[in-house]
């Protein structure tokens, strides 16, 4: 956990995530990606310079008509102190009864973002932590490069003018396996998706290509950050 905590306050410092007086609505789904991002902010809190204030925000999407049993996430809250609010949605109902979308993610994405954009107003937060991290980065790169043929990627720092809010992603410097390993370390809980679309994705296509690729260049991701930010691409 440590080596996250690093990487995490490393990257804030960085791109200065977090002002004094900040109150930051972390998105959390339950799986591993946000609940390190929840467990390393509750711990920052303690040690950083300035002082901020979270919030951990679920959104149930609601899926076949089902909730999803968040108790174990709540009693991680609890422990942490830190409040939770569970937002219960329609959103696996539109996107696949009503809707029936071939490309349920995109729509799924959107309408989450515009839920939890508004819970964080809601709860009087000036700011969202998301928990993408570094390989999250190289593959959206990738993608976005494949699939749409433009240089870019989702910036360390977003300001929504529509909703006066600014989006951090504070794990941006850890790989994936950084979160694994915190995630084990600390025994935090992870909720699992009961999203029918869970683990098909495009996504899932490059990060198997980006593997292959790193056999033969080995420091692959950490060039690909690098080059974003000799760049300056999307504010990297």
């Amino acid at each position: 956990m440590q080596k996250l905590l690093s990487h995490v306050r490393a990257a804030i410092q960085k791109y200065n995530m977090i002002e004094e007086g900040d109150r930051i609505a972390i998105g959390v789904s339950g799986g591993k990606d946000s609940v390190a991002l929840l467990y390393s902010m509750a711990q920052l809190r303690h040690f950083y310079p300035v002082k901020f204030s979270i919030y951990a925000v679920t959104l149930d999407m609601g899926v076949g008509g089902k909730r999803n049993d968040f108790s174990e996430i709540t009693e991680l809250c609890r422990k942490l102190d830190v409040p939770y609010i569970i937002k219960n949605t329609e959103i696996g109902k539109i996107v696949f009864e009503e809707r029936k979308e071939t490309n349920p993610c995109s729509l799924c994405a959107k309408m989450r973002r515009g839920v939890l954009h508004d819970t964080a107003k809601e709860l009087g937060c000036n700011k969202i932590a998301l928990g993408h991290h570094l390989d999250d980065v190289v593959q959206t790169f990738y993608m976005n490069l494949f699939n749409e043929g433009r240089i870019g990627c989702f910036s360390p720092v977003t300001y929504l003018s529509r909703k006066d809010l600014y989006v951090i992603r504070p794990m941006i410097f850890a790989f994936e396996r950084d979160v694994v390993r915190a995630v084990k370390s600390a025994s935090l809980p992870v909720v699992k998706s009961i999203c029918p679309n869970d683990g098909i994705s495009e996504r899932k296509h490059v990060k198997a290509l980006v593997a292959s690729l790193e056999k033969e260049y080995k420091n692959l991701r950490i060039m690909t950050i690098g080059a974003l930010q000799r760049a300056s691409v999307d504010g990297w």
